[in-house]
């Protein structure tokens, strides 16, 4: 293909994963996916591999990529089928992600899939908001296997009933479930995208399609290997540690060996610390996602988001390790805080081979809040928030938003206070919390909120007792803080609320570059 051709091709894909997303936030209920935007889209190859994704998040995308071809692979596929799976260790990231997978064909030949992942506020754990301060798997909530949502167009009622919380037995399907519809929106968003990608596939012919993937993989792969090619060859070490894990081990290490040679990149993170008691522990697919984002991140935007793309880049880590961990092992946290402190390692490793071209530690957290009413009249809220970017080279950091691992929104004060028992008190930026430097890191924020009935929340956060590292001489970040009616709490704390108590969340703000007082170099 010629290289307009192959530009309008990846478009195309781009464009149905565009579409899906704008289906599935028109079509959920909750404010988790309508107005939080916390979910993905994406299109896979026959086997497995990623040929196309809108711009989500990050760890959702990634960990796809990594996990797909597993996922896929051995299956009886029919047209019409839609697989359901959250499980962690076969291919999800933590359990509140359910990942939805709709098969393509051509005539009886199976060409690709579409698919959708999001998050459910409410996916069974006792802890409203469904990320608990955990220790084993099970205690996170309902564990999906891989298995059928819908099998040759019918939906198995029995499985829609248990995802809706509903006594399995019954025969009615729970499409007027509110905890359900979710789930439906995912699979009406799944099937739009395999209709538009039958069309197209049906316009071009499959071998005409199966062509033009071969050709966006070798480029994106082409693409990649220039840029590491470009990086000084050499080991670059770097260690960064997590807060706690929630279950009193505190200081954790992560530390990855980055090798570069030539144009290929290999990333060692044999020297991170054990799998722990707590939910900070993250499967490798996790991992991958991290690793990968940051060297997409070294690429710009007209480069595909494609399999190829990652070919040059390996990694590995021991079984049973924090960023490998092992069932039945917690691992809530881990996909949202461990996963952000993975990409601070890569991040300072890459700084080493790319002087000049790395930005400071971001806020490094997800700034964790799910809470709710466990009662008779049960409500489950769950959002992460925004903090501060790291500056770079050529300007400050950018205050108040959703950094690296996370590209979702925070819920909006109309939102949260029309579907929830909440009052937001405060929202606003937390100035001066960004580190000083020749250019300032970005401020984060304080959100302060207002119980208006009885509620149990739960806080998974970091960066609070480890502040985001600057560079090139810059300070560090300001580290973040939770209080409950001005009370210090702790990174890691579920706990129970009264009306009328107040929950402050001050989140981080991002490293500074270079250091205070000097000047900018002219150009």
């Amino acid at each position: 293909m010629n290289p307009v051709q192959l530009s309008i091709f990846a478009n195309r894909l781009s464009g149905i994963c565009d579409e899906m997303g704008a289906l599935l936030r028109a079509s959920a209920l909750s404010p988790n996916i309508k107005d939080r935007l916390d979910f993905s889209c994406a299109i896979f190859d026959a086997g497995g591999g990623l040929c196309a994704q809108a711009a989500h998040i990050p760890v959702h995308l990634g960990s796809m990529a990594y996990a797909m071809a597993d996922l896929v692979e051995g299956r009886e596929w029919r047209a019409g089928d839609l697989l359901v799976v959250n499980d962690p260790y076969l291919g999800g990231t933590h359990l509140p992600d359910v990942t939805v997978v709709a098969p393509v064909f051509c005539g009886a030949r199976l060409a690709a899939f579409t698919v959708t992942r999001a998050h459910h506020a409410n996916i069974g754990a006792h802890s409203p908001g469904s990320m608990p301060v955990s220790r084993t798997l099970d205690e996170e909530g309902l564990v999906i296997a891989p298995q059928w949502l819908k099998r040759e167009g019918q939906w198995r009622v029995a499985l829609c009933r248990r995802l809706a919380g509903l006594e399995e037995e019954g025969t009615a399907l729970p499409l007027d479930v509110p905890r359900f519809a979710d789930f439906a929106a995912q699979a009406s968003a799944c099937e739009a995208g395999a209709r538009r990608l039958a069309a197209l596939i049906e316009e071009r012919g499959l071998a005409a399609l199966n062509d033009a993937l071969d050709a966006l993989n070798e480029y994106g792969e082409r693409r990649m290997r220039q840029r590491l090619a470009d990086l000084a060859d050499g080991r670059y070490r770097f260690t960064d540690v997590m807060d706690d894990d929630g279950q009193g081990q505190r200081d954790i290490v992560i530390a990855v060996t980055l090798e570069i040679t030539g144009d290929r990149a290999h990333l060692d993170f044999s020297a991170s610390a054990a799998q722990v008691a707590g939910n900070i522990n993250c499967p490798l697919s996790v991992a991958a996602a991290a690793v990968y984002y940051c060297f997409r991140c070294l690429l710009p935007d007209d480069a595909p988001s494609c399999a190829g793309l990652f070919r040059p880049i390996t990694l590995a880590a021991p079984p049973g390790s924090l960023v490998n961990a092992r069932r039945p092992g917690a691992v809530a946290a881990g996909n949202v805080e461990t996963s952000s402190r993975i990409v601070d390692v890569v991040l300072g490793a890459l700084a080493q081979a790319l002087p000049g071209g790395i930005p400071a530690a971001s806020q490094g957290t997800m700034n964790n809040l799910a809470m709710g009413d466990d009662g008779e009249r049960r409500w489950d809220y769950y959002e992460t928030m925004a903090g501060g970017t790291g500056a770079h080279a050529g300007g400050p950091g950018l205050s108040a938003v959703h950094s690296h691992m996370t590209n979702t929104l925070n819920t909006p004060i109309e939102s949260l206070e029309e579907h929830y028992p909440l009052r937001v008190l405060r929202y606003a930026l937390r100035r001066g919390s960004g580190g000083a430097g020749r250019h300032r890191g970005g401020d984060g924020i304080e959100r302060e909120l207002e119980f208006l009935a009885p509620a149990r929340f739960t806080l998974l956060t970091e960066r609070r007792a480890h502040r985001p590292w600057g560079l090139a001489g810059g300070e560090p970040g300001a580290a973040g803080e939770n209080r409950l009616n001005g009370t210090l709490l702790g990174p890691k704390i579920s706990a129970r609320a009264g009306a009328g108590d107040r929950l402050l969340i001050a989140s981080p703000g991002g490293g500074g570059y270079g250091a205070p007082g000097d000047q900018d170099t002219p150009l």
